[in-house]
């Protein structure tokens, strides 16, 4: 059993009084600060500034940013007025709806805040503001700001020159030793991320990468080339960010350098970039996977809502027709063997599943763009044995239990019964590796036309599949049931 409640710990178990959550278990209790409680505690007492500024340098600034809302405006202002443009900037880049808190500063503070932040930080929280906002801010920022965020935006957001950030430490590959540790040193004060190095050629050219560690070990007499990585991994500004950030992920490195199609370095990828990243993606395809062109957003209204889902819906829609025309070309078995309407949902929702259950497999697959086309092949075969060990399985199980219960509760004779069963059985059998072939195979054809293969997504292989499954089930019982065995009536 769970249990949490919070306390005050005393002097004699911390250096200062501080407000804790307690953890018990059945074995053990954890004591874990409540940083939240501490914050709005001190924040909203009466000490000084000076002492206000200096108990805030010991939290996270993520932390701090998840009480703003908690505050009032007059206590916000008054924290702005302590705090450096700087901390403001750390503390604004964790708040995801931040047009509240810079419209409670005036242009020029926002706008020297703003530049504090990386590029890439700065334009989501401008892209936030409004058009006359944002544009005051930005005339007000300095030129060097105006010019990166210049450089990001030229980028779509589907490139990863629109997530890369232009903060980074950069030195002369003519440089020695010791003039690269004074460059550092020198740049260390604007850049976070010093642990990476990156080297450069008179003109701008990307040379390599040196870690900081090994410039600090290097004796004055080294040679920087001996400490200077040549073969590093990089990126182009312009690559799609679909297609590199699996590249991205497997390296795992704190930074990749980002160039332009002159090889010249103009930004990087940090690995926090990298797991914002990966997380819009897996969101966009989870999207996309539901029949959406993007994301819902909690606070959009219910138009917008409706714009992003009301395309796919239209497609479907024409689709459910054309699966209606199917099942109405077998209106001869429908009013001849109406037995066999009832265990329609059965072989449809197995074709479905499956074909869903192969999407996903495929989808996960097609992420690594070396795929062959012999190993392409491989995975539809591959899909097509388990839809087809996985459809005997349950065509076996649904033979038996079908034909028993037909048999039984609607009392027709038995060779009739399992003759019925055995065609569902069979039908599920065909539908289930068909649906497992065209999961597989309908995403590879929408990759080789640069689609991406998320959009052949759970409801078009669900309506393919349906299409299939019906003309499997209802063309085997008008050739097995009715021409072979002449059952009809039933």
């Amino acid at each position: 059993m769970l249990r949490i409640s919070v306390f005050r710990k005393g002097s004699a178990a911390m250096n200062d009084e501080k407000a804790a959550v307690a953890v018990e278990t059945e074995d053990t209790a954890i004591q874990k600060r409540d940083f939240r409680k501490e914050l709005l505690d001190i924040l909203t007492g009466s000490i000084s500034p000076d002492e206000l500024k200096e108990q805030l340098q010991d939290y996270h600034d993520n932390d701090i940013a998840a009480v703003f809302a908690e505050l009032s405006p007059e206590k916000r202002r008054s924290l702005y007025r302590i705090l450096d443009d700087e901390r403001i900037s750390d503390i604004f880049t964790y708040i995801d709806d931040v047009e509240e808190y810079i419209a409670e500063l005036d242009n020029e503070r926002a706008a020297d805040v703003i530049e504090q932040m990386d590029a890439d930080d700065a334009i989501d929280v401008l892209d936030e503001l409004d058009n006359e906002k944002r544009e005051a801010i930005i005339s007000l920022m300095d030129d060097e700001a105006k010019k990166d965020i210049r450089l990001i935006v030229s980028y779509a957001e589907t490139q990863i020159g629109s997530q890369m950030t232009t903060n980074y430490i950069a030195v002369k590959n003519t440089c020695t030793v010791k003039q690269a540790t004074a460059s550092v040193i020198e740049q260390a004060a604007e850049c976070e991320d010093i642990s990476t190095i990156y080297v450069i050629k008179e003109d701008g050219v990307f040379y390599g990468v040196m870690e900081l560690r090994d410039l600090i070990r290097a004796r004055a007499g080294t040679q920087l080339d001996d400490i200077v990585s040549t073969s590093y991994p990089f990126v182009y500004a312009v690559e799609e960010i679909s297609e590199c950030i699996e590249e991205l992920k497997d390296y795992s490195e704190d930074s990749i350098p980002v160039l332009n199609g002159d090889n010249v370095l103009i930004g990087a990828i940090t690995a926090t970039d990298i797991v914002e990243v990966v997380d819009e993606e897996l969101g966009e395809d989870y999207a996309k996977l539901a029949g959406l062109t993007e994301e819902n957003e909690i606070d959009e209204t219910v138009i917008d809502s409706s714009k992003k889902r009301l395309p796919w819906l239209v497609i479907l829609l024409g689709l459910g027709f054309l699966v209606s025309s199917v099942v109405g070309a077998f209106e001869k078995v429908i009013s001849g063997l109406t037995m066999i309407v009832c265990f329609q949902s059965v072989v449809l929702d197995m074709a479905g599943n499956v074909g869903t259950q192969s999407l996903a497999v495929t989808i996960r697959m097609l992420v690594d763009n070396n795929l062959t086309v012999k190993e392409k092949a491989g995975l539809v075969l591959k899909e097509a044995r388990i839809g087809a060990l996985n459809g005997f399985i349950l065509g076996v199980l649904s033979v038996l239990f079908i034909g028993l219960y037909i048999m039984i509760v609607k009392r027709i004779a038995a060779p009739v019964s399992f003759l019925i069963s055995g065609c569902i059985g069979i039908s599920m059998l065909v539908a289930m590796m068909v649906s497992s072939i065209t999961g597989t195979a309908i995403p590879m054809f929408f990759k080789s036309i640069k689609v991406d293969p998320a959009v052949a997504s759970g409801p078009l292989i669900t309506t393919v599949n349906d299409m299939v499954a019906i003309t499997v089930y209802y063309g085997l019982s008008w050739i097995l049931l009715m021409d072979v065995f002449n059952i009809t009536n039933v």
